[in-house]
């Protein structure tokens, strides 16, 4: 009896022993690798609309304006990311000369994801490259027009399908006339497969120029921006990466108030002829937009 049973202890040792060398010996398989997903990711667009219109304002003068951007990106973990981005877009102020032909836009910031709430924060500027300085005729010359906005965003997703939101934006000096400006806005969106109905309404607080960007040591250098209410509501169609986009703005701007919205300078565009860029209007936008998702 002794005799079988050390016989079985040592039958058993053996089996476990060649069971674990076994296990020991590498797989002709290997193990599976590991997917690394790269931190960096980018967004590239272009499109083209009948009018465009920035916070109730045409910017190219009714007519039809082509824009392209491009966007960097750094997911620094599964909730920020920071982004610079920069885009173009054609314009035209008024039907006088100088006008700048494009508006080149830069922005930077940082974006986070809590659930359903989202935010971004960041700063814009807005450049008019090739823009002239033409004297006047009281032999003084005209500014720049560039200018920036510090930004705040957020958005909270009530369903998959309905999103509502606010933006604010402060200016030290809107449009380079020195007089501060901030813009509030409310923002709701709501998808049904590849259509979304959105639309946003805010205001337009402005404050008094102050002189030494307009017309200095004249009647006109000082004065009063007018405020103003603009809104839009829309519908656009997605397929795969190119959307339409159909759209309606207004503001509460008259002809009148319009024209005193940026320069007063009796002579450059900005401030002569400026009346007719308010009012409501219809605009189709086409456009595609790609990441690298989309190219995988």
């Amino acid at each position: 009896m002794i005799k079988k049973i050390a016989f079985a202890t040592a039958t058993a040792a053996a089996l476990l022993s060649g069971t674990a060398y076994a296990a020991d010996l590498p797989s002709k398989k290997g193990p599976a690798p590991t997917v690394v997903a790269s931190p960096w990711d980018f967004d590239i667009g272009a499109g083209v609309t009948t009018d465009y219109i920035f916070r109730g304002l045409s910017q190219s003068y009714h007519n039809p304006s082509v824009a392209a951007h491009g966007e960097l990106r750094y997911n620094f973990n599964d909730t920020w990311q920071g982004y610079a981005g920069i885009s173009g877009e054609s314009i035209k102020f008024t039907k006088l000369d100088p006008n700048p032909s494009m508006e080149f836009d830069v922005d930077g910031g940082v974006r986070g994801t809590f659930g359903a709430l989202s935010t971004d924060f960041g700063v814009i500027g807005y450049l008019y490259p090739g823009l002239a300085t033409p004297s006047l005729p009281n032999g003084v010359f005209t500014t720049q027009v560039n200018w920036f906005e510090l930004y705040g965003k957020a958005g909270y997703n009530i369903t998959d399908a309905f999103n509502v939101g606010t933006t604010f934006f402060y200016s030290p000096s809107y449009q380079h006339t020195g007089a501060n400006s901030e813009y509030l806005s409310a923002t709701a969106a709501y998808k049904i497969g590849d259509f979304t109905i959105n639309g946003e309404y805010g205001y337009q607080w402005l404050g008094r120029t102050d002189g030494s960007h307009t017309i200095p040591n004249t009647a006109i250098a000082r004065y009063n921006l007018p405020s103003y209410a603009a809104w839009n509501l829309g519908a656009s169609y997605t397929y795969k990466f190119v959307t339409l986009d159909l759209r309606y703005y207004g503001s509460s701007l008259s002809k009148s108030r319009t024209a005193l919205i940026t320069y007063a300078d009796g002579n450059y565009a900005p401030a002569l002829n400026k009346s007719g860029l308010a009012g409501s209007k219809f605009v189709a936008t086409l456009s595609f937009d790609l990441t690298s998702k989309d190219l995988k």
